[in-house]
């Protein structure tokens, strides 16, 4: 893994390392970074991180990706099929359904960012997703998802489950719903998720329909009603597991050895931000497909021995929110050879 030197710390974004899995990593400083120049002195939006597509039915794509945070304010997502746009979407939101598409095509889609200013940003990485065949003649649709069942995770998030519903073909997706309004599908595989982004303290009710790839529609499940924690928390049901923190010593220089597990969210985690004695430091966003299972980085933390440090990390999970902080861990440089005590 290649060492990071104290002038990438201060690099607004550059490539430095590769993770153990081959993934590229890019690393921003703490502020100021993400967004990019116009060549008027305007900052542009940044490419939005984290896009998904999945197939809801033989005519239509389900498209996410995270929310930009920070300057410039972004007011809409604009949504591409190759070239052509093909939606608009408000700045507070991070999904969309893309429909009347055609059976058993695979198409590429790409999201834009546009601020307040009206500036377009780069597009994002392209993600691919192929419609199923159509079935002819098919009216039937799914039974409805059994035994739903969820819980509050703190104050900000929920996890939902269910039984998987029947279908005379087979079922092509699941729709989430809070009251009566859809806010995210998943594949016909999966039977359950994580809703992110929720409000402390609020009471909410979760409905769940599947659909096939006719696009037929199965009654609501039985609804999961739960309240979030009031107030703010530390957010552990989203904060990345399995934290480790060493130092070791390379070039009379000193370094910390991260290691840590990704939390449990339906979609990609693609960003990360590391606080290092009580404040952020840097933030670290995979430039391409994100690791499996445990990710690792390493970076510069100075030439003297004898220097304790506390060290933490957050993920920011699909719809934009920074979820919880994991367990804080302390290293003292120099005490036991090239690795540093952690408790």
């Amino acid at each position: 893994m290649r060492r990071v030197p104290p002038a990438v710390m201060r690099a607004s974004m550059r490539v430095v390392t590769r993770a153990s899995t081959g993934a590229a990593l890019l690393v921003l400083a703490a502020c100021g970074w993400g967004a990019h120049d116009d060549g008027r002195g305007e900052r542009l939006p940044s490419a939005p991180l984290g896009v998904t597509a999945a197939a809801g039915s033989a005519t239509s794509v389900h498209v996410m990706w995270n929310l930009a945070s920070g300057d410039p304010q972004v007011t809409r997502y604009e949504v591409f099929r190759g070239t052509t746009k093909v939606k608009d979407v408000p700045g507070a939101e991070h999904m969309v359904d893309i429909t009347r598409l055609t059976p058993s095509t695979t198409y590429v889609f790409t999201v834009r960012a546009r601020s307040a200013a009206g500036d377009l940003g780069p597009p994002s990485k392209q993600v691919r997703a192929t419609t199923p065949a159509a079935v002819a003649a098919d009216r039937t649709a799914p039974t409805r998802p059994g035994r739903p069942h969820g819980k509050a995770v703190g104050s900000r998030a929920a996890q939902l489950s269910w039984e998987k519903s029947t279908d005379d073909r087979a079922v092509a997706s699941y729709d989430i719903y809070q009251g009566a309004s859809k806010i995210h599908s998943v594949g016909g595989a999966q039977t359950a998720t994580v809703v992110t982004g929720l409000r402390p303290g609020t009471r909410y009710s979760f409905t769940v329909r599947a659909r096939d790839a006719a696009d037929n529609l199965s009654p609501g499940s039985d609804a999961v009603r739960l309240t979030t924690a009031p107030g703010a928390d530390d957010g552990q049901g989203t904060a990345p597991t399995g934290f480790r923190a060493r130092t070791h010593r390379a070039d009379r220089a000193y370094y910390i050895d991260l290691s840590w597990v990704a939390p449990e969210v339906d979609g990609v985690i693609t960003e990360y931000r590391i606080h290092l004695d009580g404040r952020a430091v840097t933030s670290l966003v995979w430039g391409g497909t994100p690791p499996r299972g445990t990710s690792r980085y390493s970076f510069y933390v100075g030439r003297d021995a004898g220097v304790t440090h506390r060290v933490r990390i957050r993920a920011k999970l699909p719809d934009g929110t920074w979820g919880g902080f994991s367990a804080e861990r302390t290293v003292t440089t120099g005490t036991t050879g090239t690795t540093g005590n952690q408790r």
